[in-house]
């Protein structure tokens, strides 16, 4: 980890990762070396669901561009950007939910971070995009695909080609934006929504997880092949005969679960 980025494990099995680089956590190597640390930690023991968030006026205010002015060959560039898409996948495939929850502008790596993530909130206030096309780049850790994944790839096409800023309205009106909270409600209401998935059943949100990947990458079929699996290793779990139990003899809403 670094200065730039913390990593809070809390007693609900909630893991909060905050960025905090003033003035407004551009992505430079600081930043990057923390974010990969606090993934890689994330990855290697697993939280019952996982809040990025962040400090100050914005969420970010995108990369800071020094670092695409130090590359020296489109090598270097590739294993910069490989090692990105690493960082995003790695989010996307944690087998437990994930949130990100934006208070504020949200450019470049914060978005395709989103992006990651299962779930986006934003803050009425909040702005997202991907400007890369402002220095003549594209953007290169899996955002544009997986923006394309959630908004169709015509949107997705108007969004990195236009190089606008969009606000969260439009945005859940695209289904990229899960939820829209007033600006005054928002570390309250956001925090509030990742703690109510970190005291879910883990193990049955990363088999829902693991059945819609499926789909992603095969259809309906795709997803059919792995379900019966995915859904009956579950009976392997502390969680589900416990709440099977307690609704039977104590009615719905009445499990509390462990994550396991």
């Amino acid at each position: 980890m670094s200065d730039a980025v913390t990593l809070i494990r809390e007693d609900s099995g909630l893991a909060v990762v905050t960025f905090d680089s003033p003035p407004v956590n551009l992505f430079d190597a600081r930043l990057a070396a923390g974010l990969k640390a606090a993934v890689g930690d994330l990855a290697g023991e697993r939280p019952r669901a996982v809040l990025f968030r962040a400090e100050g006026r914005v969420f970010t205010g995108g990369v800071d561009v020094h670092e695409f002015d130090s590359m020296g060959s489109p090598k270097e560039a590739e294993r910069y950007f490989a090692e990105l898409i690493e960082v995003a996948d790695t989010v996307e495939r944690l087998p437990c939910p994930t949130v990100l929850a934006a208070h504020a502008l949200c450019l470049t790596w914060g978005f395709e971070l989103a992006m990651a993530c299962d779930i986006l909130l934003a803050a009425e206030g909040a702005r997202f995009g991907l400007v890369e096309a402002r220095v003549g780049l594209t953007p290169a850790m899996g955002g544009t695909q997986r923006l394309a994944e959630r908004a169709g790839t015509g949107r997705a096409r108007e969004f990195v080609m236009t190089g606008g800023l969009f606000d969260a309205a439009t945005l859940e009106r695209w289904d990229v934006v899960n939820r829209v909270y007033p600006d005054a409600e928002f570390a309250e209401r956001s925090r509030t929504f990742a703690e109510r998935l970190a005291a879910g059943p883990t193990r049955a949100h990363a088999a829902t997880k693991e059945i819609l990947r499926a789909y992603l990458e095969g259809g309906v079929d795709a997803a059919n092949a792995v379900t019966a699996r995915s859904a009956g290793s579950l009976w392997d779990t502390e969680d589900l005969p416990r709440a099977v139990k307690s609704f039977l003899a104590d009615g719905p809403d009445s499990a509390r679960f462990s994550g396991n």
